[in-house]
């Protein structure tokens, strides 16, 4: 037994160890966001009684008095939060149906949609992300809903995420649902983790891209969409 605490002691020792000598650097691991198998086999109803439980204890190892009218509902009501608004992109039971329609007008040119508004949550730190999803595609004998490209961007972004991967789950998806490779895709948000602690910088942005198919081998048809997402 004491041969076995000795030995968790070590792996503790060594996984904060490299918890320190990463430090605040800007880390993403891969494509895929980090799940574990039996992610899903909890309903949302206990996921939400569980967390209820564990942020409530954070809570009170603070310090803070929850029999207070302003906090004793908080530890329901962030665990509602984060399983039903913004971690459900971890759900695929959330994930839009994205139906294709015929392009009858055979419009053959650059399609943008631009200025998409989300919010989403550094997995570093679990503070907000936040910003402007541009993105554009042409068409190869299909077209999607305008309102399907903005619920494919809110659904990646509503999960811990790197802006990296994010960009390239939105573009990815993109292409798998349209049949095309012409797809490009720029963010620029701000993070919280870099303005409200940490540097406290206030007036910085990350600018992520992924081109592919058409604007990764065409500069034209790149500064095209770049031009139409300045104006």
């Amino acid at each position: 037994m004491k041969q076995k605490e000795t030995l968790l002691n070590t792996m503790e020792i060594n996984v904060n160890r490299d918890i320190d000598e990463i430090g605040d650097e800007h880390v993403g691991t891969s494509y895929d966001t980090p799940l574990r198998e039996d992610a899903f086999e909890m309903d949302d109803e206990l996921k939400i009684e569980l967390i209820e439980k564990h942020f409530k204890e954070i809570m009170l190892i603070m310090g803070l008095d929850l029999t207070d009218d302003s906090l004793k509902g908080t530890p329901k009501r962030v665990a509602k939060m984060y399983v039903k608004e913004i971690f459900s992109g971890l759900n695929p039971k959330n994930k839009p149906a994205a139906k294709l329609f015929e392009n009858k007008y055979k419009y053959n040119e650059m399609l943008v949609e631009k200025d998409i508004t989300f919010f989403s949550n550094c997995e570093h730190h679990f503070v907000p992300i936040y910003g402007k999803a541009h993105v554009a595609y042409i068409s190869n004998g299909n077209v999607i809903g305008l309102s399907k490209i903005n619920r494919i961007v809110q659904y990646f972004a509503k999960r811990p995420q790197v802006q990296e991967r994010l960009t390239m789950q939105i573009g990815n998806e993109l292409k798998e649902i349209l049949g095309t490779d012409d797809v490009a895709v720029v963010i620029d948000a701000n993070h919280m983790c870099v303005s409200s602690r940490g540097i406290n910088d206030v007036n910085s942005s990350t600018v992520t891209s992924y081109y592919s198919g058409k604007f990764e081998r065409d500069e034209q048809s790149r500064n095209e969409f770049m031009k139409y997402i300045s104006m």
